[in-house]
């Protein structure tokens, strides 16, 4: 059976290993984001390593006029349709308490944006009975930290909407993963300091798509975010207050 991705945020390291990864096993990938020229040569990669069809088409979390083009053209195609989505921003909290407008492109690139999108595709999904759409949030949504809680609040917002939406098409014969991601090498986590245990963004890849052929239902990756998230969230207030993690 065809199976046709709508990759969201298409220019990120972790999507362009997904796509990667998706085109070897002869998808059809509708790569979406801003920057044409990025997304153009990832398709052209793509159809190098085996994807039946791949397309850059134009998205903006923040411009919700062009997420119904990129529906359409999903819905042309037959089969079993299936979207991920890896669209957020994080500018530093100190840019942020400096000028809290930011928080406006925060909650609409990581949150409000990619849950739009999805709430005008689930309908084609139900109508279908099939269908697989992988939200990537963060670990920084579990708990908020001092460095990040706006970024991690737009994440955690996400996180609650996947779960809805998860419960909705379950019943319809789809179903939705949630990634929390740690640590990833990316253009988004360059000069952070602190970070640790960092991760590729194939390696990452890589348990996305063993997550979506299990039907997992929520991963976090590496693996072992897991145990560090719980053991963050069963620190007490009194004393996670004082902590800078």
């Amino acid at each position: 059976m065809q199976h046709t991705w709508i990759i969201l945020g298409a220019t990120s390291s972790m999507a362009r290993a997904t796509a990667r990864r998706l085109a070897k096993e002869g998808a059809v990938l509708l790569l979406c984001g801003r920057d044409m020229d990025d997304l153009s040569a990832t398709a052209h990669d793509c159809l190098a390593r085996g994807a039946l069809k791949a397309e850059a088409l134009r998205f903006d979390a923040r411009d919700s006029a062009t997420f119904a083009p990129i529906i359409a053209r999903a819905i042309a195609e037959d089969g079993t349709l299936n979207c991920a989505v890896f669209v957020g921003s994080m500018p530093e909290q100190s840019a942020i308490d400096a000028d809290p407008t930011l928080i406006d492109g925060v909650v609409q690139d990581s949150y409000i944006g990619p849950a739009t999108f999805l709430s005008l595709l689930a309908p084609h999904l139900e109508e279908r009975g099939q269908g697989t759409v992988v939200g990537v949030t963060s670990v920084a949504g579990d708990r908020g930290r001092i460095g990040n809680y706006v970024y991690g609040s737009a994440k955690a917002g996400f996180a609650t909407y996947l779960s809805g939406l998860r419960n909705r098409l379950t019943r319809a014969g789809g179903h939705v993963v949630t990634v929390k991601p740690g640590f990833v090498d990316t253009a988004m986590t360059w000069g952070i300091e602190g970070m640790f245990l960092v991760a590729s963004p194939d390696a990452v890849a890589k348990d996305i798509l063993k997550a979506v052929h299990k039907k997992k239902n929520v991963i976090y990756t590496p693996f072992f975010w897991r145990y560090i998230m719980l053991i963050i969230r069963l620190i007490p207030e009194f004393l996670f207050k004082k902590l800078s993690i």
